[in-house]
């Protein structure tokens, strides 16, 4: 089976890209109109291209659009749980397009691999996604992977993003990283 998978960045691409390899051919889409600024997209875009193009793999990069991230998200930027799942089937539909352009069955994403994701609303969105284009959503909740995704990007020395790629996502991993500090501090 020819498998679209959607690489929200680098680091994530690891370990998944490794198991979907095993079993399907593999075309990796980087679809990321959520990061912002324009410059931390760059640094994702270009510490992924520099990792496939040692690991000899290609990549497929759909257009990057902020705008249209903005009007998905109108009214809902500052609401993880509604926000998020927007942003998923944004992504997924720019992935889904480039696979029905490539010939591909299969549909899937790295998303799974953060801990900070929603799985559940990923699957749910990859599969209507995948349905409205023809396609087979392949879900693996990559999460188990993470640490060793962690260690091996590390070594690889890949740039390692602290936020999702939105700007709210980065203001509250922000807010998040202050509160664990202040709590460490009262102990």
């Amino acid at each position: 089976m020819k498998v679209a998978l959607h690489a929200c960045c680098g680091p994530c691409l690891i370990e998944p890209l490794d198991a979907l390899t095993e079993r399907h051919e593999v075309v990796v889409v980087f679809a990321n109109p959520n990061i912002q600024p324009a410059e931390e997209y760059g640094l994702r875009r270009d510490t992924l291209r520099e990792w496939a193009e040692r690991h000899g793999l290609d990549i497929v990069e759909a257009a990057y659009d902020p705008d249209a991230w903005e009007e998905i998200v109108e009214g809902v930027r500052d609401e993880p749980l509604l926000r998020c799942p927007r942003c998923y089937a944004l992504r997924l539909q720019q992935v889904a397009a480039e696979a029905v352009r490539l010939g591909c069955d299969a549909l899937t994403t790295t998303l799974s691999v953060s801990p900070y994701q929603d799985a559940g609303a990923i699957d749910e969105t990859g599969n209507r996604v995948a349905s409205e284009h023809g396609l087979v959503w392949l879900f693996e909740d990559y999460r188990p992977h993470y640490p060793e995704a962690t260690r091996r990007s590390r070594e690889a020395g890949m740039y390692r993003q602290n936020y999702c790629g939105c700007l709210p996502s980065k203001a509250e991993a922000e807010e998040a990283r202050a509160l664990r500090r202040a709590q460490r501090r009262s102990r």
